[in-house]
C-alpha cells in the first residue's frame, strides 16, 4: 500500500483508517520549509530573550513564571544537576509529568490514528516543533511501535495532554510501548527499531502534547464503524420486514419527498433497493397462513410431511360480515398470519425515520471531524512572518485544543446509538413475541412437545444490551470540571465522549447481528409456511385446503356451499402465485447467515451461534453479500 502523504491540510478519514490498520506515512516535502521556519522564529525569539507562553514560561497556572538564566537548584547542597538547558527541562518534563492515564490500554489502531493525526496538525507549520522531531514521529510509527496510553486521563483541554504525553514519552525513552506484539520500555522499543530517542527544543513538548488527537481518533474509528453499522441496520430492518411479510408503503419515494430530512430520505430508498424483488412484502393479507404445531396427520404427502410447522386460517363467518361486506368482496375472508389493517407497527413502519435520524446524526459528526483532521490544536499558535511590533502579536495564545467541537457532535451520536440498538431490539422482541408476529411460533420454535425454547432468551440478552448502551448516552460535554489551579476553567470531556461512542459501537453491532439472526429464522419460517400453503393449493382441492381452516359451516349446513366457494377462489389465487420469496439482497444476506448457522429446527447451544452472527457483523460480510446482490 502507498503511504499516506501528510501535509496538514488534506488527511481524510478513510486515509486515518488505513494508518490506524498498518498503513505507513509520508511527510510532504514541501510544507517542511514552513515547519522548520517556525521553529527557527521560537530559537531566535529565545535569543532575544522575548517571554512566550510554554518556551520561556511555565505551563497552565505557572504561566506567570518565567525561566531564570540558571538553575537556582544548582545553589541548593547536594541536588543532582540534570543534563541540558532550562528550556529543555521545562519541555521533558511537560511530558513526563503530564504522562499520568490510567485503566487499559487502547487498542493499537487508536494509538496509531492518535501519532497520525498528531504529525499531520503539526505539518501546518504553526507549532515551532523542529522537522527532525517529526521525522522521528514518523519513524516510530513506521517501524510499528505503538506507545502504552491507557484510556483514561483527558478532560478535552488543553486537548488530550495527559494521552498525548504517553504517546510523546515513549520518543523521549521513556514510558512503555508495544512492539513486534510484546509490551516492553519504550527504550527498549526504540532500541529494537533501531531508532534514538530524542531531546526536545523549544515549545516541542507543548506542540506534542497540546491537541485533540485522542478524541479526533476515537471519533474517526467510531464513525468508521457506524457508517457500516447503519447500512447493516437496514439491512437487518429489512430482513424484517420480509419475515413479517410487511407493507412497502410507508418506504416511498414520493411520501419521503414530503418530509426530506436527509437521512430519512436515503434510509426509504435503501429500504426500497434491498426488498427489490421480494413477492413476500405487500403480499395480500388472506395468503398468509398463520403457524399450528406439526402433528403427524397435519400433511397428506410424505413430502409435506418433512415440514416442521402445520399451517391454518380462520374463515370470517356470512354472519360475522354484516356491515362490512364491501370489505370481504375486495379481500377474502380468511384471517391468517396477516391482520387486516394498512399499517404495521412503528418499529417497521418508522424505520426511515429513526435509523435517518441516526443517520443525521452521524453525518454531522462527520463534518466535524473531517475539519479537525487538518485543523491546527495546539497552543499557542506560531505566525513567524507576521508583520508585528510585539512576539506576543507572532505567538498567540489561543483555544484551539478545548475538544467542544467534538464532544458536542459525540454527544448526538452517543445519543442516536442507543435508539438505533432500541429500535432493532423492539423489532427482535416483535418477531419472537406470538401476540405480534404476525402468526409465526411462539419465539420461533415448533415446540410440538412444549419443551423448547428456541430464541426466547436471544431477546434478552439484546435488551440488556439496550440498557446497557442507554445507560452509557448521558452527555460527558455537559459535566465540566475545572483543572489546572482553575486556569482551565471550563473543559470539554470530549474524550470520555469519543473514547464512550467507540465502544458502543461494537455493542450496537452486537444487537443488529441477534436481530440478524433472529430475523434469518423466522424469514425461513414465513417463507417456508406460505409456499406450503400454495404447494398445497397447487397440488390438492378446495377439500384437502378446507380442512386447514378453522370456523367451516357444518357440510350439511346452508353456508357451506358458499364456504367451499371460497376456499376454492384462495385456492386459485395461491396456485396461480409464483414461489414466494424475499428481496435479493435480503436473500443474499440470508444466505450469507445460513453458510455460517443452520435453521434452528430444535432447541440446541446458541451461544457459539450468537458469536458467530456477531463475528458476521464484525466481518462486514453480511453486509457485503447484501450490497453484492
Amino acid at each position: 500500500m502507498k503511504p499516506v502523504r501528510l501535509d496538514g491540510r488534506s488527511l481524510t478519514r478513510a486515509q486515518l483508517v488505513a494508518v490506524a490498520h498498518g498503513a505507513q506515512v509520508e511527510l510532504a516535502e514541501e510544507q517542511l520549509p514552513a515547519v522548520a521556519r517556525a521553529a527557527e522564529f521560537l530559537a531566535e525569539q529565545v535569543r532575544r530573550e522575548e517571554p512566550i507562553y510554554g518556551v520561556s514560561t511555565g505551563f497552565g497556572s505557572n504561566a506567570d513564571r518565567l525561566l531564570g538564566a540558571h538553575r537556582l537548584r544548582g545553589e541548593l547542597h547536594g541536588e543532582p544537576q540534570p543534563a541540558g538547558t532550562l528550556h529543555e527541562e521545562l519541555q521533558r518534563n511537560l511530558i513526563i509529568t503530564h504522562a499520568v492515564c490510567v485503566g487499559e490500554p487502547f487498542a493499537p489502531d487508536v494509538v496509531r490514528a492518535m501519532l497520525c493525526i498528531r504529525i499531520n496538525t503539526l505539518m501546518r507549520g504553526h507549532s515551532g516543533i523542529r522537522v527532525q522531531t517529526l521525522q522521528a514521529l514518523v519513524a516510530m510509527l513506521n517501524a510499528g511501535i505503538v506507545p502504552v496510553v491507557p484510556q483514561l486521563g483527558s478532560v478535552g483541554a488543553s486537548g488530550d495532554l495527559a494521552p498525548l504525553s504517553h504517546l510523546a514519552i515513549v520518543l523521549l525513552g521513556g514510558g512503555e510501548a508495544f512492539y513486534e506484539g510484546e509490551r516492553i520500555s519504550g527504550a527498549d522499543a526504540l532500541d529494537r527499531a533501531g531508532l534514538q530517542a530524542v531531546t526536545l527544543s523549544y515549545k516541542e513538548g507543548l506542540a506534542l502534547n497540546n491537541g485533540t488527537a485522542q478524541m479526533l481518533a476515537c471519533g474517526v474509528l467510531a464513525l468508521s464503524k457506524l457508517e457500516d453499522l447503519l447500512d447493516t441496520a437496514d439491512l437487518a430492518a429489512a430482513m424484517t420486514i420480509d419475515a413479517f411479510a410487511g407493507r412497502l408503503g410507508a418506504f416511498a419515494e414520493e411520501v419521503h419527498a414530503l418530509r426530506p430530512h436527509p437521512g430519512q430520505v436515503e434510509v426509504a430508498a435503501h429500504l426500497r433497493r434491498l426488498l427489490d424483488g421480494s413477492t413476500l412484502a405487500d403480499i395480500p393479507y388472506h395468503l398468509v397462513p398463520a403457524f399450528r404445531p406439526w402433528a403427524p396427520q397435519s400433511w397428506d404427502t410424505p413430502e409435506a410431511q418433512a415440514l416442521r410447522f402445520d399451517i391454518g386460517w380462520n374463515w370470517v363467518s356470512f354472519d360475522q360480515r354484516h356491515g362490512r361486506e364491501k370489505f370481504y368482496t375486495r379481500f377474502r375472508p380468511f384471517r391468517g398470519g396477516k391482520k387486516h389493517q394498512p399499517q404495521d407497527s412503528y418499529s417497521l413502519r418508522c424505520i426511515p425515520q429513526v435509523h435517518g435520524a441516526v443517520r443525521d446524526a452521524v453525518a454531522q459528526a462527520a463534518r466535524v471531524l473531517e475539519v479537525e483532521l487538518n485543523a491546527l490544536t495546539d497552543n499557542p499558535i506560531v505566525f513567524p512572518d507576521a508583520k508585528a511590533e510585539h512576539v506576543e502579536e507572532q505567538v498567540i495564545s489561543a483555544g484551539h485544543f478545548h475538544g467542544m467541537p467534538l464532544a458536542l457532535v459525540m454527544s448526538y451520536v452517543k445519543a442516536a446509538v442507543p435508539v438505533l440498538a432500541s429500535i432493532s431490539e423492539r423489532r427482535l422482541n416483535k418477531l419472537v413475541d406470538p401476540a405480534t408476529n404476525d402468526g409465526l411460533p411462539a419465539f420461533l420454535i415448533g415446540n410440538e412437545d412444549s419443551t423448547e425454547s428456541g430464541f426466547m432468551i436471544v431477546q434478552y440478552t439484546a435488551a440488556a444490551i439496550v440498557n446497557d448502551l442507554a445507560s452509557r448516552a448521558h452527555p460527558a460535554s455537559v459535566y465540566s470540571i475545572p483543572t489546572s489551579a482553575n486556569a482551565e476553567d471550563h473543559v470539554s470531556m470530549g474524550a470520555n465522549e469519543a473514547r464512550h461512542v467507540l465502544a458502543m459501537a461494537d455493542d450496537l453491532g452486537k444487537v443488529l447481528a441477534l436481530e440478524l439472526y433472529t430475523a434469518a429464522q423466522a424469514l425461513d419460517l414465513r417463507r417456508d409456511m406460505i409456499n406450503a400453503a400454495r404447494d398445497l393449493a397447487d397440488r390438492a382441492d378446495a377439500a384437502a385446503l378446507a380442512a386447514k381452516v378453522q370456523g367451516a359451516p357444518r357440510s350439511d349446513g346452508a353456508d357451506h356451499a358458499g364456504f367451499i366457494a371460497e376456499v376454492e377462489a384462495l385456492r386459485v389465487e395461491l396456485a396461480a402465485a409464483d414461489e414466494f420469496r424475499p428481496g435479493h439482497a435480503v436473500a443474499a444476506a440470508h444466505a450469507a447467515i445460513r453458510a455460517r448457522i443452520p435453521f434452528l429446527q430444535r432447541d440446541r447451544a446458541l451461544d457459539g451461534e450468537v458469536a458467530a452472527a456477531v463475528q458476521l457483523v464484525v466481518d462486514g460480510e453480511v453486509l457485503a453479500a447484501a450490497r453484492l446482490a
